[in-house]
């Protein structure tokens, strides 16, 4: 029997922007184009990229918050893509999300133990008191006592506010949890301990991390494997460790040295991408890295680099590595 869990293939979607009536025609803002990745049972994948390079839509895509406009998305065997209703209620009953910003991610209105049994609610799997007992066990997963289920929200430091997170994400015992940016919001020590605390749950549960974040000091401790975004498209996937010893894309490169580092001694200047980021609207021809690409050569501008496979796991999109 296969591990492989989620098999994503040729993902795409474009968001419509202007073509009011003094706008002219509409045009599309091109935020995932074409993206393939997979997931094993128990494994946490890391997505990484600056902003805007269209990671929290893939999540979102994923998990049928918004709908693609092509490609396809497996999960457990099932094309979700088709599926509407009572079918993909069920389907959603395993997947499940952790925003990034655990204040606004939960109303203020509901307690926290409604808030955590709301899965179980929605999705039928618990009814009457068994909800609340239910919300308590996950609650005390997380390091949060039933004392916890009948407050609201704003009594929560924003630590607690993410394990309250967690906890709803967790009540329904999915297979798969989108983490997006789940730690970026909060203090480093904090952060420490929310990280320890997915990993302790993932090791307890045995289900799937998509995690997706800005940052690769994080990626780097939480992740197996490592998958790099650019204005909406994966340029680079590889083994954690590889993908930190060997990046064979300039623009993972260009990450990886921007990261600081904390010891005095090895201080050192960070790199800089030269150029602005091209629009998502108006993406340039060819490779779309290359207006900023340091080692771009010139039919890096006209030709769309071809998907390379370097070694196991290890793929990247790039000329450079183009040997035919």
């Amino acid at each position: 029997m296969s591990d492989e869990l989620l098999r994503v293939q040729d993902l795409c979607k474009a968001f419509p922007i202007g073509g009011g009536f003094l706008e002219g025609r509409k045009r599309w803002l091109k935020a995932v184009d074409r993206v393939s990745l997979h997931l094993d049972r128990g494994e946490t994948l890391g997505l990484v990229g600056e902003s805007g390079s269209g990671k929290s839509t893939v999540g979102n895509l994923i998990l049928r918050l918004l709908d693609p406009d092509g490609g396809t998305i497996h999960f457990e065997g099932v094309d979700v893509t088709r599926l509407t209703g009572a079918a993909l209620t069920r389907a959603r009953a395993r997947m499940q999300v952790v925003f990034q910003d655990p204040q606004s991610s939960l109303d203020p209105r509901m307690t926290v133990g409604a808030i955590v049994s709301l899965p179980l609610k929605i999705l039928g799997l618990a009814r009457g008191g068994d909800l609340r007992e239910r919300a308590a066990a996950s609650l005390a997963e997380v390091g949060l006592g039933p004392e916890c289920l009948d407050r609201y929200p704003h009594e929560f430091s924003g630590g607690q506010r993410q394990r309250i997170g967690l906890a709803r994400a967790l009540v329904a015992d999915p297979a798969f949890v989108v983490m997006d940016e789940p730690t970026s919001a909060l203090d480093v020590s904090v952060q420490a301990q929310i990280l320890n605390l997915m990993g302790d749950l993932q090791a307890r549960r045995g289900h799937a991390y998509l995690f997706i974040s800005h940052d690769l000091t994080v990626v780097r401790h939480v992740s197996r494997r490592i998958a790099v975004m650019y204005l909406g498209a994966i340029v680079e996937t590889a083994p954690t460790e590889k993908l930190f010893e060997t990046p064979a894309h300039p623009y993972t490169r260009a990450l990886l040295a921007s990261v600081p580092v904390p010891d005095p001694a090895q201080r050192r200047d960070l790199a800089r991408l030269t150029g602005d980021v091209p629009s998502p609207v108006d993406l340039p021809p060819g490779c779309r890295f290359h207006p900023r690409c340091p080692e771009a050569m010139q039919h890096c501008a006209s030709v769309e680099p071809p998907r390379v496979v370097l070694g196991p796991g290890h793929e990247v999109v790039c000329h450079l590595h183009n040997r035919k």
